[in-house]
């Protein structure tokens, strides 16, 4: 006897880890407020607390570092003005 492998449609059933998309997508959704509870489950079984941290510190950095431009920015149009 031989055993079929199931042919699974969920491209997240390939591989035991995420892809850097994935650790991405769900850290920018984390930031939002909003995520699949299929993606959630996901992220508890397959990620790495480790990646999200990182890409998270990485993603508040930049957000902070971008709003302290655009308010400098938009003091010194308002100045010139």
């Amino acid at each position: 006897m031989s055993k079929q492998k199931e042919i699974s449609s969920d491209p997240d059933a390939k591989g035991n880890e995420m892809t850097l998309w994935q650790t991405t997508q769900s850290v920018l959704y984390a930031m939002l407020g909003v995520q699949k509870s299929k993606n959630a489950k996901r992220d508890f079984s397959k990620g790495k607390a480790s990646h999200f941290i990182i890409i998270g510190i990485l993603f508040g950095v930049s957000f902070v570092i971008a709003l302290a431009l655009l308010v400098r920015f938009i003091l010194n149009q308002v100045v010139v003005s």
